[in-house]
């Protein structure tokens, strides 16, 4: 995977797991770019998560009506509040019932980059025709779903990682595990809405899962054989960062300084490795006990990146 992988919206496809039970895989994961998926049962479907946007979102809801010969929606959740999960909700049918985290409705319902995208991305992402609409089921530790026989229990962590309200979507039986953005397959993870702390907290959490499919917020599908890899890729990631932020606060750099000096080594070459920066504001807020700004820690990746953060929406 990487940069010049194929992208746009045209390379997302869908794709079946195991019977009834589906990921749709958007090249190349990068910004406002995720994964998603359906789990279909007697009683209908759970999708997990929509898309960034009307165009994206409209794409997976045909392919998966047309695997499921136009199945019905009963049931989606969202894996946390980011708009590339989130904002295509409002094509959901009007009868779908939306299941959140309590703290990820809350923020969906203050999202200020919805209604106003800030001029960080290029091209400009552009969401089409959706309008807010927020999970009207809010969960706090856990709920189950049967769609028939088929059962998906909807876990949150019990503490903030990638988001507050971060939730996975696990079928027992099956042994398949919608991560959310727990897990970024092959390209550099995001906390700086979150917790470095948590984030590295929550992979112990999903390995003990031990699921034979997983699918990640972003990038490819991977299964049991991967597993350890990784999320010890992840584990070295966070344990970087925090390093990195601890040695910066110590010299009373800024994030941004922290950023430019540190040698990003194995990760240099991932996709979107200015995230260093959001995630070195992330952890500097935590170490210091101050309030993270997130304007200035997106300035802060466009200036790291040398220009804005490339979108392929």
């Amino acid at each position: 995977m990487g940069s010049n992988a194929p992208a746009g919206p045209e390379a997302a496809a869908l794709t079946e797991i195991v019977e009834g039970v589906y990921a749709w895989v958007q090249p190349d994961g990068t910004w406002w770019v995720n994964n998603a998926g359906a789990v279909a049962g007697e009683d209908g479907l759970l999708v997990v998560d929509t898309c960034a946007t009307e165009a994206r979102t409209s794409r997976f809801l045909g392919a998966l009506a047309r695997a499921t010969g136009g199945a019905p929606v009963r049931w989606a959740v969202n894996t946390h509040q980011h708009g590339d999960h989130a904002y295509g909700n409002s094509l959901l049918p009007d009868s779908t019932a939306l299941i959140g985290q309590a703290a990820m409705r809350e923020a969906l319902l203050h999202d200020p980059f919805f209604d106003a995208c800030p001029p960080f991305w290029s091209p400009s992402p552009d969401w089409g025709g959706v309008s807010r609409r927020a999970p009207s089921i809010v969960l706090d530790r856990g709920l189950t779903v049967y769609t028939g026989r088929r059962r998906v229990d909807l876990l949150h962590p019990g503490y903030t990682a990638h988001t507050p309200g971060d939730v996975v979507a696990w079928l027992p039986e099956e042994r398949v595990l919608y991560t959310g953005d727990l897990v970024f397959h092959g390209l550099t993870p995001l906390v700086f809405m979150g917790s470095l702390e948590g984030a590295l907290r929550s992979l112990e959490w999903l390995h003990a899962f031990a699921p034979d499919h997983v699918v990640p917020g972003h990038g490819p599908l991977f299964g049991a054989a991967e597993l350890d890899a990784v999320l010890g890729a992840h584990e070295r990631y966070y344990r970087f960062v925090l390093e990195t932020a601890r040695a910066g606060v110590a010299r009373g750099h800024t994030p941004l300084e922290t950023a430019l000096a540190c040698d990003l080594g194995e990760f240099r070459d991932w996709d979107d490795a200015e995230r260093i920066a959001l995630n070195l504001h992330r952890a500097h807020a935590d170490l210091t006990g101050t309030a993270m700004d997130l304007t200035a820690a997106l300035s802060d990746a466009v200036e790291w990146n040398g220009g804005p953060l490339p979108t392929r929406l």
